[in-house]
């Protein structure tokens, strides 16, 4: 199975906001990045298509769902950075706490919040559900966290080795469920 995984598109917050599981607004410049996307994906076909619940992707993947329906799952909602939530990155690095979490990303909480360690399940028991679909092709519209959790997982990537390969928005990724890389 071809999971076909794009993060979603630009967000209407100031730039270096921690946005993590708050349910942000698009960018005003909506349209034209789905059409950019669309355009990534061409004329592919998908036997069905999972989003996460946070409007940043529903919004994308109705756009791209060509009449299929959406399933939504929590599973694929971004991070969740707890007390840090819609605080400027700057800040939380230089608090104690947010070096800390810098310094072990993988397994430290954020205050109140996860781990990447606990996002990688989350993202396990989503690909987990796929071993009894006869899905040939699916379309996910997901967050930045969980396609690295997808690196993690379906490409035998260390956290480290995930976080230094850029996922932007609206950039779309491309992994073999069964046949892992």
């Amino acid at each position: 199975m071809i999971l076909t995984v794009v993060r979603h598109t630009s967000v209407d917050v100031p730039k270096g906001t921690c946005y993590g599981i708050t349910d942000v607004p698009v960018a005003p410049d909506f349209r034209n990045e789905m059409e950019q996307v669309r355009q990534k994906l061409g004329t592919e076909k998908f036997d069905a298509v999972f989003s996460s619940p946070m409007k940043r992707c529903t919004k994308l993947a109705a756009e791209l769902a060509n009449n299929l329906p959406v399933k939504t799952d929590g599973c694929l909602i971004e991070l969740n950075f707890g007390d840090w939530e819609l605080t400027s990155w700057d800040s939380i690095f230089q608090s104690a706490a947010g070096r800390a979490w810098f310094a072990d990303y993988a397994n430290t909480r954020c205050p109140n919040g996860e781990s990447f360690a606990e996002q990688i399940e989350r993202t396990r028991l989503f690909l987990s559900d796929f071993q009894k679909e006869i899905f040939a092709k699916v379309l996910v519209v997901t967050h930045a966290g969980v396609i690295r959790a997808m690196m993690c997982l379906l490409q035998n990537k260390t956290p480290e080795e995930a976080f230094q390969i850029p996922v932007e928005n609206g950039q779309v990724f491309a992994f073999n469920l069964f046949n892992p890389e």
